[in-house]
């Protein structure tokens, strides 16, 4: 009876084993497949990384041309000591993109708008950038009036940014006084921060108490202020792409990061359950010769 006990003990050991390797493959299997796939993954991270480096460079040449002309804009509405009325109805134009892979760029724009728009809830939107508007549809669709797409994916051009001004203010079906500007602005080769950019209409800017000091023709203030918003809204749009690819290239440059670790611990476990295999492997031989 304890011969065949021992027997059945012999017999039931190596089915163990068998049924503990067949386990160990499949893990091993598991985790070749996704060391297969993280690889790719990183090699994906590591090129646009590499190609938002070099869209920063020119990004960041264009965004000190458009600072140049921005910052004289906003010189004008300083010196000319212009300042919002009272009661004025202001349209908020949001300046985003179309793409994403940024880190929470495009976040930052949305909550400072619903923001915004949850204090002043009859505020007309304008959204340029499909990722802006689908954050922002979703609880205030009924203040979107205007949306522009395919805008961002180079640097914005002014003739771009001169059609989007055009729409906006040649529509008199919109009623407002003010435009709010709310972009992304470029802080440095890591960080960004989201801000505003009043335009006021030729009305308010006419009784401004310093516009006496500027010889400006009546006929001509009208385009002047048309010029002025553009000029501002291409300022945005070019700051906000250069933080854009900024950020992008953070982005990249963190997940290629996250994907080597991870990497580096998967090839740790696969090689810990290849050694155990192996010992198995040898614990059988050795069980195997010792039963003979």
């Amino acid at each position: 009876m304890f011969a065949r006990s021992a027997i059945a003990t012999r017999s039931a050991a190596p089915a163990l084993n068998v049924i503990g390797q067949t386990r160990n493959m499949a893990t091993l299997k598991e985790i070749q497949n996704r060391l297969k796939s993280i690889t790719n993954i990183s090699k994906i991270t590591a090129s646009m990384k590499m190609i938002a480096s070099t869209k920063v460079t020119r990004a960041q040449r264009a965004m000190k041309v458009a600072r140049i002309y921005g910052n004289v804009s906003c010189d004008f509405i300083e010196q000319a000591e212009v300042k919002k009325a009272d009661g004025a109805k202001e349209l908020v134009v949001v300046v985003s993109s179309d793409k994403g892979l940024c880190s929470g760029i495009h976040s930052s724009l949305s909550r400072h708008t619903r923001k915004y728009l949850a204090d002043y809830p009859e505020a007309p939107v304008a959204i340029i950038g499909d990722k802006a508007k689908s954050q922002i549809q979703r609880v205030f669709a009924q203040n979107m009036t205007y949306s522009f797409n395919q805008i961002g994916s180079t640097i914005p051009a002014f003739d771009e940014t001169s059609a989007i001004a055009s729409v906006i203010i040649s529509d008199k079906s919109i009623e407002f006084d003010n435009i709010k500007l709310v972009y992304n602005k470029f802080a440095s080769a890591i960080a960004f921060e989201t801000s505003e950019i009043e335009c006021f209409p030729a009305s308010q800017i006419v009784e401004a108490p310093g516009f006496k000091s500027y010889e400006v023709q009546e006929e001509i203030l009208e385009n002047l202020n048309e010029f002025l918003f553009a000029n501002n809204l291409h300022w945005a749009l070019v700051e906000g792409h250069a933080a854009e690819m900024a950020a992008k290239r953070t982005a990249m440059e963190n997940a290629t990061k996250n994907a080597g670790d991870i990497i580096q611990r998967l090839t740790l476990q696969y090689n810990r359950g290849r050694q155990t295999v192996i010992t198995n492997e040898l614990i059988e031989i050795i069980t195997g010769a010792s039963a003979l």
